[in-house]
């Protein structure tokens, strides 16, 4: 996806700012996520613990908008890879041009959206108790004989 909104920008089919839209949405989910691995992280807190994804501290599950956007933004790069192909006489007649401008801002309507909901909804992020943690570990451990 990030390739794809870089290109499309560079190419002056999609504006810099919806890039700038999707593109930054993304960073600050990776940098959010990055941040709730450290606060959710059990002490002793060290690097190689950071990076040791066998154990679990906290849960992130998509919001159905998020969802929905991801849906929408493949749409947009696929639209964005055919409109320079078609006929200027098909995308006159069928009004592409307006169509995928209004399809634009909806993109860009559900991409701040879907970061929004990450922030404000209480099922997106949930950080796990030592309990949780505990059992989980037994739980791999058992599937691991």
């Amino acid at each position: 996806m990030t390739i794809s909104v870089i290109a499309l920008a560079i190419q002056n089919i999609i504006p810099p700012w919806l890039a700038v839209i999707i593109l930054g949405r993304d960073v600050a989910l990776s940098f959010t996520a990055f941040y709730y691995r450290w606060i959710s992280l059990p002490p002793p807190k060290t690097m190689a613990r950071y990076w040791d994804f066998s154990l679990p501290s906290a849960e992130v599950r998509p919001t159905e908008i998020s969802k929905w956007n991801t849906f929408l933004q493949l749409l947009l790069v696929g639209a964005g890879m055919t409109m320079p192909v078609l006929p200027e006489a098909v995308i006159a007649a069928w009004h592409l041009n307006q169509g995928f401008e209004m399809f634009q801002y909806l993109v860009a309507g559900t991409t701040v959206w879907s970061g929004a909901s990450y922030l404000y909804s209480k099922d997106a992020v949930k950080i796990l108790t030592q309990e949780e943690i505990d059992r989980r570990m037994k739980e791999k451990a058992d599937k691991a004989r």
